[in-house]
């Protein structure tokens, strides 16, 4: 079982930046894939991001690419998403998730565990 917590969210200018964290409880959190998720109001939920267990391979949506960096520490349970040159499109409730299985994944029916969110809002 693992539990996680975002945190990090907030209020931005277009261009500026927010770097979120997601806490996870648990011994095992170097074994779970760790991803991201969005959603904005109205809309589905959509990938944005993931890690595998020891950080040695990302996956980025296109939308975020270039823009966006996911990293993890897995001595202190974390996974960070720094957000850079942010958008008014970015603006959601952004999720973390994890999954048992190796492997980045895009897809959420993969991912085993949800935090509640922390919202993001991009101001124009």
């Amino acid at each position: 079982q693992v539990q996680l917590v975002e945190s990090g969210g907030g209020l931005v200018q277009a261009g500026g930046s927010l770097r979120l964290s997601c806490a996870a409880s648990g011994r095992t959190f170097s074994r779970y894939t760790m991803g991201w998720f969005r959603q904005a109001p109205g809309m589905e939920r959509e990938f944005v991001a993931a890690i595998s267990w020891i950080g040695g391979s990302t996956y980025y949506a296109d939308s975020v690419k270039g823009r966006f960096t996911i990293s993890r520490d897995n001595a202190k349970n974390t996974v960070t998403l720094q957000m850079n040159s942010l958008k008014p499109e970015d603006t959601a409730d952004y999720y973390c998730a994890a999954r048992r299985v190796y492997g980045a994944s895009p897809y959420e029916y993969e991912y085993d565990y949800w935090g509640q969110g922390t919202q993001v809002t991009v101001s124009s």
